[in-house]
């Protein structure tokens, strides 16, 4: 089982990013999918959640109206398109997979995790 996420940077204020995670090893379609972050010296926290079909997106309050996770079930792979970007913002991004039908957003609830990829906002 494999998550390789990629996309993360450096972004000035108000800039956007789009983050990539391509998941291999199992199947993906099955599987709900999920953005956290995790500052340095804070707790991960869940970022956004996408079902296996796509539908019903969820958002930490923080990044609604700015984030939108989407994915591609073809391609095995799902993105946070990340916009209006603040200081705030910066931290190390995972993608996670969990199978099951409930909405979960504490990080215990994820059966494979990614690598993470490092998003900062400065100017």
């Amino acid at each position: 089982v494999q998550l390789q996420a990629s996309g993360g940077g450096l972004v000035q204020p108000g800039g956007s990013l789009r983050l990539s995670c391509v998941a291999s090893g199992f199947t993906f379609r099955a599987y709900h999918m999920a953005w956290f972050r995790q500052a340095p010296g804070k707790e991960r926290e869940f970022v956004a959640s996408s079902t296996w079909s796509g539908g019903r997106p969820y958002y930490r309050d923080s990044v609604k109206g700015r984030f939108t996770i989407s994915r591609d079930n073809a391609k095995n792979t799902v993105y946070l398109q990340m916009s209006s970007l603040n200081p705030e913002d910066t931290a190390v991004y995972y993608c996670a997979a969990r199978i099951g039908t409930s909405l979960e957003t504490m990080p215990g609830a994820y059966d494979y995790w990614g690598q993470g990829t490092q998003v900062t906002v400065s100017s």
